[in-house]
């Protein structure tokens, strides 16, 4: 599986010991940064891989910082990205099984090493149950495409 991979500088240090980890098990891994704790801003981080998983050149895409919650809002700006938030194996397995999501975040601060490869390899081995599930999906596409085309009632400009 092609797999794009950021984080800020609090997700470094976890990002770092991913990579390996998912190169090990075969996966292509394109590391979009950082490549230090030094302080840095995540939305550039998280939008690089969030492009890359919406325009297929990834398969799916993982993200991280501190907590994992703005590293998750950055990428899901992204027309075409699901980013779910698992900080444990139920979410992660909720979030493909019935989500379909194809960006996994995580924060560096609070899931430990050996949860985060659990919770990775959940995540990358559920697949997505379909049926209703795709309708919900497709809603939440048409929402997508609304807000692009600018048609949104609601919106004030």
């Amino acid at each position: 599986m092609r797999i794009a991979i950021g984080s800020d500088h609090a997700g470094y240090e976890l990002k770092s010991l991913l990579i390996p980890w998912l190169e090990e098990r075969g996966h292509q891994v394109t590391d979009h940064g950082t490549d230090s704790t030094i302080s840095v801003d995540y939305p550039p981080f998280c939008a690089a891989v969030a492009r890359d998983v919406a325009s297929g050149r990834a398969d799916r895409g993982i993200v991280m910082g501190g907590s994992g919650q703005g590293e998750q809002i950055a990428a899901n700006k992204v027309h075409g990205v699901r980013a779910a938030l698992c900080h444990d194996l139920y979410t992660a397995e909720m979030s493909r099984r019935h989500n379909n999501a194809n960006v996994l975040s995580m924060g560096g601060r609070i899931v430990a090493f050996g949860l985060a490869t659990e919770i990775t390899s959940l995540w990358l081995d559920t697949e997505f149950e379909g049926g209703r599930h795709q309708r919900r999906i497709d809603e939440i596409s048409a929402i997508e495409a609304e807000e692009c085309a600018g048609s949104d009632p609601a919106r004030t400009t």
